[in-house]
């Protein structure tokens, strides 16, 4: 009889554990840092506030039972950009707070092993130790300055992963690099790499009624006013100026920077 009492305690207490608990969840890829928390008493002053950490379901053995803990990853064997499952369980009277949870959020990790540009006028590259999905952005070296000319979506894995994008290259000597932003809008970029096109370097004109600007061949171009500001962008023969009011403007175009000026 009384193991039949000790039994139906448990099961009750276990019910109302359940019931006044909460679980913090934490979802991300592991790079090789520690989740630290914060861990205070319950209301009551009985206990601490964290009664069980789980990681991808599996039960941790951290120490739980005091006021700050780590959770160590390294007690599974967990590789680095692996994705993992964090759960917290606590005491529904208070809530334990988690004071680093970025690290599982993708950082800018990846290294190159390999870039080129092909004949086809495709840039290339190859890289590793990716610990997370970051969109790899393409940058020209155009105008003085790195701007986009392009996106692909990283794969995120650690071992090797494969991309390619067409360039579109302005006359002679053309750089190209790619770059990711990661958590903290923290950087890492590739080295450029050069390639040389047979590309003519484009001429333009301003039509008579000063409504469009008419290269010889397709270009990228910017248009800025006097201030600086960019008003127009964009890739073709043609440039629509119809909208701009009398005045000196700055076109970028090719690897070019000229003035022109709009009459009326």
């Amino acid at each position: 009889m009384k193991s039949i009492h000790i039994l139906c305690f448990c099961i009750l207490f276990f019910m109302l554990e359940s019931a006044i608990a909460g679980t913090i969840v934490l979802e991300g890829k592991y790079q090789n840092e520690n989740l630290y928390v914060l861990n205070g008493p319950t209301d009551n002053g009985v206990g601490f506030c964290t009664y069980q950490v789980s990681i991808n379901g599996r039960i941790s053995t951290d120490e739980v039972n005091s006021s700050s803990f780590a959770i160590d990853f390294s007690q599974f064997d967990i590789k680095p950009g692996t994705y993992v499952i964090v759960k917290i369980d606590h005491k529904d009277d208070c809530s334990p707070r988690v004071i680093n949870p970025q690290v599982l959020q993708p950082h800018a990790t990846f290294e190159v092993l390999d870039i080129n540009i092909d004949k086809n006028e495709i840039l290339n590259w190859t890289t590793k130790n990716e610990m997370g999905s970051l969109p790899f952005i393409i940058e020209q070296f155009r105008w003085h300055k790195w701007i986009k000319v392009g996106e692909v979506k990283g794969i995120g894995e650690i071992g090797k992963n494969t991309y390619f994008f067409k360039i579109t290259p302005h006359s002679g000597e053309n750089k190209f690099r790619v770059r990711q932003v990661g958590y903290g809008e923290k950087s890492k970029k590739s080295t450029a790499i050069s390639y040389v096109s047979s590309v003519a370097i484009p001429t333009y004109i301003i039509s008579k009624d000063q409504k469009n600007i008419l290269f010889s061949s397709e270009t990228m171009y910017q248009v800025y006013d006097a201030y600086g500001a960019i008003i127009k962008q964009g890739y073709g023969k043609t440039l629509a100026i119809a909208n701009l009011k009398k005045g000196i403007y700055y076109i970028c175009y090719d690897n070019l920077v000229v003035d022109f000026k709009k009459k009326k």
